[in-house]
């Protein structure tokens, strides 16, 4: 009960099969069953692939008018916000120049009509200049 096994010679190593026997001659009805779930299989893959790939150019042909109205309405706007630039440009020099303190008598006489009390008034007329008549002596 308590004894020890036997010693056991070492297995001797399996034939080695030569590759003739290792492959298996399949009959004709399998490796055409095996052929057509193979073109089967490849049929369906190419299937899948025209459907996703008819659907991705359906998409585009539907974007592509798209992207070109909006790249059109985005230059009309860029054109829009160019007149705008230089409209606030052109108000941003004049709000200056109205709260300029040195320049606020210039705009006074610019709005009205009223002039300077230090400044003459000059008036030209159309007609030509008459010569002073002679100052006479009493």
């Amino acid at each position: 009960m308590n004894a020890l096994p036997l010693p056991q010679p070492p297995e001797s190593p399996k034939p080695r099969r030569t590759r003739q026997s290792a492959r298996r001659a399949r009959p004709q009805h399998q490796q055409s069953r095996s052929h057509r779930i193979l073109a089967a299989e490849a049929i369906v893959k190419l299937s899948v692939n025209a459907v996703i790939s008819s659907a991705a150019i359906a998409a585009l042909v539907q974007l592509i008018p798209q992207s070109i109205s909006q790249q059109t309405k985005l230059k009309e706007i860029q054109a829009e916000v160019q007149i705008a630039e230089t409209r606030v440009t052109r108000l941003k020099a004049d709000f200056n120049r109205y709260f300029d303190p040195q320049q606020a008598t210039a705009i006074v006489q610019e709005q009205t009509n009223r002039a300077d009390p230090n400044q003459r008034l000059v008036v030209l007329d159309g007609a030509e200049p008459t010569q002073p008549a002679p100052a006479q002596n009493p």
